[in-house]
Protein backbone atom coordinates (compact mmCIF):
# COMPACT_ATOMS: atom_id res chain seq x y z
CA UNK A 1 0.00 0.00 0.00
CA UNK A 2 1.53 3.34 -0.89
CA UNK A 3 1.89 6.14 1.63
CA UNK A 4 0.25 8.91 -0.82
CA UNK A 5 -3.04 7.83 -2.18
CA UNK A 6 -3.38 9.02 -6.00
CA UNK A 7 -5.54 8.63 -8.71
CA UNK A 8 -4.13 6.20 -11.39
CA UNK A 9 -3.80 9.17 -13.82
CA UNK A 10 -2.07 11.20 -11.52
CA UNK A 11 0.27 8.45 -10.70
CA UNK A 12 1.51 8.11 -13.98
CA UNK A 13 1.69 12.19 -14.19
CA UNK A 14 3.94 11.75 -11.15
CA UNK A 15 6.28 9.27 -12.26
CA UNK A 16 6.90 10.59 -15.69
CA UNK A 17 7.30 14.07 -14.06
CA UNK A 18 9.61 12.56 -11.13
CA UNK A 19 11.84 10.72 -13.87
CA UNK A 20 11.85 13.66 -15.82
CA UNK A 21 13.28 15.86 -12.78
CA UNK A 22 15.26 13.50 -11.28
CA UNK A 23 17.07 12.86 -14.49
CA UNK A 24 18.10 16.36 -15.26
CA UNK A 25 18.80 17.23 -11.90
CA UNK A 26 21.14 14.78 -11.24
CA UNK A 27 22.47 15.18 -14.40
CA UNK A 28 23.07 18.79 -14.26
CA UNK A 29 24.54 18.44 -10.89
CA UNK A 30 26.93 15.72 -12.29
CA UNK A 31 28.16 18.34 -15.11
CA UNK A 32 29.09 20.69 -12.24
CA UNK A 33 31.55 18.70 -10.73
CA UNK A 34 35.20 19.64 -11.63
CA UNK A 35 36.66 17.49 -14.27
CA UNK A 36 39.58 17.17 -11.55
CA UNK A 37 37.70 14.85 -9.54
CA UNK A 38 37.35 12.59 -12.37
CA UNK A 39 41.04 13.06 -13.02
CA UNK A 40 41.66 11.40 -9.36
CA UNK A 41 42.38 7.66 -8.85
CA UNK A 42 39.41 5.62 -7.55
CA UNK A 43 38.68 2.24 -6.93
CA UNK A 44 34.63 3.08 -8.11
CA UNK A 45 36.06 3.91 -11.36
CA UNK A 46 38.68 1.74 -11.63
CA UNK A 47 38.26 -1.00 -14.30
CA UNK A 48 38.43 -4.42 -12.50
CA UNK A 49 40.63 -7.22 -13.85
CA UNK A 50 37.14 -9.50 -14.20
CA UNK A 51 36.17 -6.72 -17.00
CA UNK A 52 38.81 -8.18 -19.11
CA UNK A 53 39.64 -4.29 -20.51
CA UNK A 54 36.22 -4.38 -21.29
CA UNK A 55 35.81 -7.93 -22.97
CA UNK A 56 33.52 -9.15 -20.67
CA UNK A 57 31.11 -6.34 -21.54
CA UNK A 58 31.51 -7.39 -25.50
CA UNK A 59 31.14 -11.09 -24.57
CA UNK A 60 28.13 -10.88 -21.76
CA UNK A 61 25.78 -8.35 -23.71
CA UNK A 62 27.51 -7.34 -27.31
CA UNK A 63 28.03 -4.15 -26.10
CA UNK A 64 29.59 -3.23 -29.94
CA UNK A 65 26.37 -4.04 -31.58
CA UNK A 66 24.54 -1.88 -29.56
CA UNK A 67 26.14 1.27 -27.82
CA UNK A 68 25.72 3.29 -31.06
CA UNK A 69 22.37 3.15 -30.67
CA UNK A 70 21.98 4.53 -27.52
CA UNK A 71 21.65 8.62 -26.66
CA UNK A 72 24.42 10.87 -25.21
CA UNK A 73 23.13 12.86 -22.52
CA UNK A 74 25.62 16.21 -23.70
CA UNK A 75 23.47 15.98 -27.30
CA UNK A 76 20.21 15.69 -25.54
CA UNK A 77 20.69 18.30 -22.85
CA UNK A 78 22.68 20.43 -25.01
CA UNK A 79 25.40 20.53 -22.38
CA UNK A 80 28.69 18.43 -21.59
CA UNK A 81 31.28 16.32 -23.54
CA UNK A 82 29.51 14.78 -26.19
CA UNK A 83 31.16 10.85 -25.97
CA UNK A 84 29.19 9.39 -29.59
CA UNK A 85 33.36 9.69 -30.83
CA UNK A 86 36.40 10.23 -30.00
CA UNK A 87 38.00 14.08 -31.35
CA UNK A 88 41.09 13.46 -31.63
CA UNK A 89 43.56 10.46 -30.54
CA UNK A 90 46.02 12.24 -28.78
CA UNK A 91 46.94 11.71 -25.50
CA UNK A 92 45.34 14.82 -23.54
CA UNK A 93 42.07 13.49 -25.88
CA UNK A 94 42.08 10.15 -24.27
CA UNK A 95 42.30 11.24 -20.80
CA UNK A 96 39.41 13.74 -21.15
CA UNK A 97 37.24 11.21 -22.75
CA UNK A 98 38.21 8.38 -20.45
CA UNK A 99 37.56 11.55 -17.43
CA UNK A 100 34.32 11.86 -18.89
CA UNK A 101 33.07 8.21 -19.12
CA UNK A 102 33.78 8.64 -15.41
CA UNK A 103 31.56 11.47 -14.87
CA UNK A 104 28.64 9.73 -17.50
CA UNK A 105 29.20 6.61 -15.58
CA UNK A 106 28.10 8.46 -12.03
CA UNK A 107 25.19 9.81 -13.71
CA UNK A 108 23.87 6.57 -14.35
CA UNK A 109 24.57 5.28 -10.92
CA UNK A 110 23.00 8.10 -9.31
CA UNK A 111 20.26 8.06 -11.47
CA UNK A 112 19.07 4.63 -10.16
CA UNK A 113 19.22 6.58 -6.51
CA UNK A 114 15.79 7.68 -6.83
CA UNK A 115 13.94 4.73 -7.35
CA UNK A 116 12.73 3.56 -4.10
CA UNK A 117 11.01 6.72 -3.57
CA UNK A 118 8.39 5.75 -5.64
CA UNK A 119 6.77 3.60 -3.40
CA UNK A 120 5.52 6.41 -1.76
CA UNK A 121 2.92 7.35 -4.03
CA UNK A 122 2.76 4.20 -6.35
CA UNK A 123 1.29 0.47 -5.39
CA UNK A 124 3.66 -1.93 -4.40
CA UNK A 125 4.47 -3.88 -7.87
CA UNK A 126 4.58 -0.18 -10.10
CA UNK A 127 7.58 0.51 -7.37
CA UNK A 128 9.34 -2.51 -8.33
CA UNK A 129 8.64 -1.35 -11.55
CA UNK A 130 9.54 1.92 -10.77
CA UNK A 131 13.25 -0.34 -9.79
CA UNK A 132 13.26 -2.12 -13.08
CA UNK A 133 13.04 0.91 -15.16
CA UNK A 134 15.79 2.60 -13.27
CA UNK A 135 18.10 -0.70 -13.53
CA UNK A 136 16.81 -0.97 -17.24
CA UNK A 137 17.89 2.48 -18.36
CA UNK A 138 20.81 3.19 -16.41
CA UNK A 139 22.97 -0.27 -16.60
CA UNK A 140 23.22 -0.09 -20.30
CA UNK A 141 24.63 3.50 -20.17
CA UNK A 142 27.19 2.37 -17.15
CA UNK A 143 28.15 -0.61 -19.21
CA UNK A 144 29.14 1.92 -22.26
CA UNK A 145 30.84 4.00 -20.52
CA UNK A 146 33.17 1.26 -18.48
CA UNK A 147 33.70 -0.83 -21.89
CA UNK A 148 34.81 2.50 -23.65
CA UNK A 149 37.02 3.54 -20.78
CA UNK A 150 38.68 0.39 -20.51
CA UNK A 151 39.80 0.42 -24.85
CA UNK A 152 40.83 3.87 -23.92
CA UNK A 153 42.97 2.73 -20.61
CA UNK A 154 44.46 -0.09 -23.12
CA UNK A 155 45.10 2.66 -25.45
CA UNK A 156 47.07 5.00 -23.19
CA UNK A 157 48.69 2.37 -21.33
CA UNK A 158 50.53 1.34 -25.17
CA UNK A 159 51.38 4.72 -25.14
CA UNK A 160 53.28 5.01 -21.48
CA UNK A 161 50.62 7.27 -19.80
CA UNK A 162 47.66 5.67 -17.78
CA UNK A 163 44.41 7.26 -16.83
Amino acid sequence: MPIVSLPVMWIVILDVAAWGLFHMVISILCYRIPIRFFQRDSAWFAIAAWERSGQLWQQLVAVKKWKAHIPDGASLFKFGYKKTTLPALDQDNLRLFADETKRAELTHWLSILPAPLFFIWNPIWAGWVMIGYALAFNLPFIIVQRYNRARLEVLLDRRGSRV
